[in-house]
């Protein structure tokens, strides 16, 4: 099974969700899962952005090696879940022809607080981009137990 986070540029959120969900798979029996990461607007090839890097950095989590990837038509046709962090990637997703398997993350993770978006931190302080780091860490449980249930 392959999963793909989308959010905007893919240097922050769905870059962020990428690095944790790799890190953490093996740990929950999740290894033979592939997981890759774009944005609806990302600029082929542009690194993660310095509040992402650093926050992943302060964590153990080395993302010197990410590249950013458009999300395209082709890259949907790929992966079996696709997981987005806000309303307007899963419509840029659906638009792609991922249909049903694309899912707005907050919700894939069962989230019914109406928190279901993560808030894009580019361009603020490292504050939020630990805010954001939270979030996805608070929800990677929920949606590796999902997935370990599709796999």
């Amino acid at each position: 099974m392959k999963v793909l986070f989308v959010c905007t540029g893919n240097t922050c959120r769905s870059a962020m969700a990428e690095a944790l969900f790799r890190a953490a798979a093996p740990d929950a029996g999740l290894a033979n899962l592939e997981v890759g990461s774009a944005g609806i607007g990302a600029w082929d090839g542009a690194p993660a952005s310095e509040g992402a890097y650093l926050v992943m950095l302060e964590r153990g989590v080395d993302m010197s090696g990410h590249r950013a990837r458009l999300l395209t038509r082709e890259l949907v046709e790929e992966y079996d879940v696709i997981l987005t962090m806000a309303r307007s990637h899963l419509g840029r997703a659906r638009e792609l022809g991922a249909g049903a398997r694309a899912h707005l993350l907050g919700e894939y993770a069962g989230r019914t607080d109406g928190h279901t978006e993560i808030a894009d931190p580019y361009g603020a302080d490292m504050d939020q981009y630990r805010e954001v780091y939270r979030e996805l860490i608070e929800l990677m449980p929920a949606v590796m137990a999902r997935l370990s249930g599709a796999a």
